[in-house]
């Protein structure tokens, strides 16, 4: 399937414009989209539905690209806009930061948009490079061929991108939530009600159990466990999680917001998957999750999740793969207008992304 590049222009852009080039050599671009008009008249048209996206940007040493950012609004103001389409994303820098976060601020606009993300969906070059020192070392090769190769790789599996469908679809929730006051356990309960009848689901809660965070471990060591499923710690991510999780065709994760962040179990989670990561990426499985804050904040938990299991370990991440809610009091979730629809959506989301149907757009 051919390419639809989104790339908004930038002055002295010249190492992006060369690496595409490269990266693009090989496959059918069918339009490239370099200005905010010309992306609002595509929305206009419906025509980013199903299609294979390629969002591009060079954000110079500040990180700022106010083409980039005026393209953004235009999706945040469309929902659907990307409805069932798929995309990557490349972003280029001439300082050491800022590529990694405005590569999540892309994947969440988009994904919330209707997108779906490829597994690892970001290619990116920071000022140095240095961020291809493995890569190059691994290839025998130069910073700049490395990046080369990592956006020419990332180009190819869009465009082959073929949404999954599984057979019997298995699903694996993890939450670390208090089953009496969580308003996010609560909201859950309905969701899962809807879903478990159309596939086998299992359910691991890490609140009983201290989850000892990754603890850095060489390599060697790690790919030493790693071809055993296991773990230098073991305990119950060995035990209980990884074997669900390697059976599993996707996650769900419930993520109660209290401090902008996730909850310490939910982030010790992700870092020990690095062990089973090591032996099979999760670029077969998809992940959803729902998000509760007491105040605010739900996108920054979206971006948390976005980055540490889409862009490192590689699940695919569904179109609106996120329902983000507020609420304080316990129970005060069901009082929120309209929740028993979002709820049903939301299931209803998860249920055709399993079973490989189209998803409607959301509101």
């Amino acid at each position: 399937m051919e390419l639809i590049v989104v790339w908004p222009k930038r002055e002295k852009e010249e190492r992006l414009k060369d690496v595409l080039s490269k990266a693009l050599a090989e496959i059918g671009v069918t339009q490239i989209i370099r200005a905010p008009d010309e992306l609002a008249a595509a929305v206009q048209k419906a025509d980013l539905h199903k299609k294979r996206l390629l969002f591009a940007a060079d954000v110079g040493e500040t990180g700022i690209n106010l083409q980039l950012y005026a393209m953004l609004e235009i999706l945040r103001k469309n929902a659907g806009c990307l409805q069932n389409s798929a995309a990557g994303i490349v972003v280029d820098g001439s300082s050491e930061f800022y590529t990694k976060s405005c590569g999540r601020e892309i994947a969440g606009t988009v994904n919330d948009a209707g997108c779906w993300l490829v597994g690892r969906p970001l290619a990116e070059g920071t000022g140095s490079l240095k961020n291809y020192q493995v890569q190059a070392g691994n290839y025998h090769c130069s910073l700049y061929e490395a990046y080369v190769r990592s956006v020419t790789d990332l180009v190819r599996r869009v465009a082959k991108f073929q949404k999954p469908a599984y057979q019997h679809p298995k699903l694996v929730c993890v939450h670390s939530c208090n089953p009496g006051t969580s308003n996010t356990l609560q909201l859950w309960s309905e969701i899962k009600s809807q879903i478990e009848p159309k596939m086998q689901l299992r359910e691991i809660s890490l609140r009983n159990g201290t989850i000892p965070d990754c603890a850095g471990c060489s390599y060697e060591m790690c790919m030493y466990y790693s071809r055993n499923s296991s773990c230098f710690y073991g305990g119950p991510m060995v035990e209980e999680v990884y074997p669900m999780l390697e059976e599993s065709d996707g996650l769900v994760l419930l993520c109660p917001n209290y401090n902008d962040a996730l909850g310490a179990n939910l982030t010790a989670f992700i870092n020990r998957l690095t062990s089973l990561f090591r032996k099979k990426p999760f670029d077969d499985k998809c992940l959803f999750a729902l998000i509760v804050s007491g105040y605010s904040g739900g996108d920054i938990l979206q971006k948390q999740l976005i980055g540490g299991l889409n862009m490192n370990k590689s699940f695919i991440l569904p179109g609106n793969f996120s329902l983000a809610e507020t609420a304080n009091h316990p129970g005060s979730i069901m009082d929120i207008p309209d929740i028993h629809q979002k709820a049903a959506q939301f299931a209803g989301n998860i249920l055709s992304c399993m079973l490989g149907q189209e998803a409607e757009a959301q509101p």
